[in-house]
């Protein structure tokens, strides 16, 4: 289903930096209070109350609280580059301009918002062609397809870690297969993804279990069957890389 491709989160007074993770999403944000900071490999974004911040699929990049004071809230759109090419005519597009001042994008993105509250799929369409419309003025055709970051020769370790994840892993089992010792393949690993193996781990397992959480998801079980410690630690977790907790994530889950 179309719609299966859209969701969007609402965060309330932000009180933890997100460490470096990508989605493989676009990840849009209307920024409700206080000061967003995004910290790309060579860009440092800073977007204020009534602007909009964009992430494009698969750009590692962190977000530290600039003061753990003033309460950051926002909503965000997570929207498929599949459903974004489907809405701009099949075209593979990025956007090199990630902060967007417009009053128009604003109340379309609230209104998407409002529209995907009401569950109703043809409001739903209709606000989010005309909301992607608007921001298409500010992206560029792109020239190649969105996938997962080069490797840079640690594929073998990606697909191990992809087909385990509910495991639990050993830096020492990886650096094994890997041929190097473990404090060579923390550091290389770094080098070529762009954060830690084990941040890169549990950021895996983090999106892997949140596309297996519904209504009736057993969150308990899915903490063990995910290899944390206990529901404590999951939650902790998977509120560093979601931004809210999984029981809240449940709780607002929109089935449309």
């Amino acid at each position: 289903m179309l719609f299966d491709n859209l969701e969007y989160i609402n965060i309330e007074n932000q009180t933890t930096d997100f460490p470096k993770h990508f989605h493989e999403t676009f990840c849009i944000s209307l920024i409700h209070n206080g000061i967003e900071q995004i910290e790309f490999e060579s860009q440092s974004l800073f977007s204020e109350k009534g602007s909009i911040s964009i992430t494009n699929p698969y750009e590692i990049h962190s977000n530290p609280l600039i003061d753990k004071n003033t309460c950051l809230s926002f909503d965000t759109i997570y929207l498929s580059n599949d459903l974004m090419k489907y809405l701009v005519n099949g075209k593979n597009i990025t956007f090199l301009n990630r902060k967007i001042n417009s009053e128009k994008a604003n109340q379309l993105f609230v209104k998407l918002k409002n529209a995907m509250d009401t569950k109703n799929p043809k409001s739903i369409e209709f606000f989010l062609k005309q909301f992607i419309s608007t921001l298409k003025f500010h992206s560029q055709e792109n020239e190649t397809e969105y996938a997962e970051q080069n490797l840079n020769g640690f594929n073998e370790i990606n697909n191990y870690i992809e087909n385990n994840i509910f495991d639990k892993f050993c830096l020492d089992e990886l650096s094994k297969m890997a041929n190097i010792n473990k404090y060579g393949f923390v550091k290389k690993f770094k080098a070529a993804i762009g954060m830690t193996p084990m941040n890169y781990i549990l950021m895996k397992k983090i999106f892997s279990c949140k596309t297996r959480i519904d209504r009736n998801s057993e969150l308990t079980e899915l903490a063990y069957r995910y290899s944390f410690t206990d529901m404590a630690h999951f939650s902790k977790t998977f509120k560093r890389y979601i931004g809210i907790s999984p029981k809240k994530y449940q709780a607002n889950l929109i089935e449309i």
